[in-house]
């Protein structure tokens, strides 16, 4: 027969509250009796599921990572193993497991509510947040905890990010310091996607601190698979003065743009120069290797799932706004060349 929570509660003379809290490591448990507790598990041979650990405490130790995206876009995401490494590395200290949830609608009634009040998790972790999003404010409003792996400028939503803007001047810059002046733009996602608009506000920035106009016919949208880049550079390069130079802010979606530079018989970077954005893996491996913005796959994942954990069990939180550092990683496909009167340009 299967010892239970109540066998321990009993050969240690204590309440299964007691017991609980020390499954839980919670610090109100006096030491003397914790390890009367321990004891008993041990010369019991006890083994605490799910259900032991949450009989008192109400809490699952199960978090929801909620992605704004189609299932399809998920498991073709080149991203987001890195990402989840880190968030199983930080939960596994913490003893929470996590649940994957792609949500293609996020402005559908109860689009991943369900997940909340259905699987009844601790917290969730949304990533790429949308300003459509009518449940976020919702759940705000109720105290429940949530992370974003980005940002709602003004929701007051934790979040943990990197400084979009910033890293796409830096791209842009450095197309700008090659001696180009016709740049055009692929984003990643739709504009209701801040990270998309994000992005596209630094390409502007750049631009106009260059004194190069904006011109909006050189400014495409992506919507993160490889053939939004392959269509959208299609496009650019069927202008009468097609671009000479094209950030584009997606690894995925830039690998599309490449294929549709190749099938018009150009060559990169001679004809066309390129920058992406994230630093997928196979960025270092397509021909030619692509210069991109290197975000810190891990490092969102791992201090995303910090953050949630420390306010699921109410600890003291440094920071609910962390922004990682980004470097841009130069490669073969913009070409090596800087003209020294640009290169300090933002």
């Amino acid at each position: 027969m299967a010892v239970t929570i109540y066998d321990v509660a009993k050969r240690a003379g204590v309440g299964i509250a007691t017991v609980s809290r020390v499954l839980n490591d919670s610090p109100r448990v006096r030491e003397v009796t914790r390890q009367r507790v321990l004891t008993a598990i041990k010369e019991l041979d006890y083994h605490p599921g799910a259900a032991a650990r949450t009989l008192v405490s109400g809490r699952t130790r199960t978090i929801g990572f909620i992605l704004c995206q189609s299932p399809d876009r998920v498991f073709a995401d080149a991203f987001l193993p890195e990402v989840l490494r880190g968030v199983g590395d930080s939960i596994q200290r913490n003893g929470f497991r996590v649940l994957l949830h792609p949500v293609e609608d996020v402005t559908a009634p109860e689009a991943y509510i369900g997940l909340v009040r259905e699987e009844h998790t601790d917290g969730i972790i949304l990533s790429g947040p949308r300003s459509d999003d009518q449940q976020l404010p919702r759940l705000k409003a109720e105290g429940f905890p949530v992370v974003l792996l980005g940002q709602l400028p003004g929701s007051g939503i934790p979040f943990v990010d990197v400084d979009n803007v910033g890293a796409a001047r830096r791209a842009v810059n450095h197309l700008l310091g090659l001696g180009h002046r016709r740049v055009g733009m692929i984003t990643n996602a739709p504009l209701v996607y801040t990270a998309a608009r994000d992005r596209l506000a630094g390409y502007r920035q750049m631009l106009e601190e260059a004194s190069i106009p904006l011109n909006e016919e050189l400014v495409c949208y992506g919507d993160f698979r490889e053939e939004s880049g392959r269509v959208a550079m299609s496009q650019l390069l069927d202008l009468a003065e097609p671009p000479t130079a094209v950030f584009v802010a997606s690894d995925m979606v830039a690998f599309g743009a490449l294929v549709a530079i190749k099938q018009r018989g150009l060559t990169i970077p001679d004809d066309v120069a390129l920058v992406g954005f994230d630093d997928v893996q196979l960025a270092h491996y397509v021909d030619p290797p692509l210069t991109t913005v290197q975000l810190p796959a891990y490092d969102l994942g791992y201090w995303a799932a910090t953050l949630l954990t420390q306010l699921i069990d109410d600890e003291p939180v440094e920071k609910q706004e962390i922004l990682l550092q980004t470097e841009l990683v130069v490669r073969q496909s913009c070409g090596t060349h800087v003209s020294p009167h640009l290169e300090d340009l933002g």
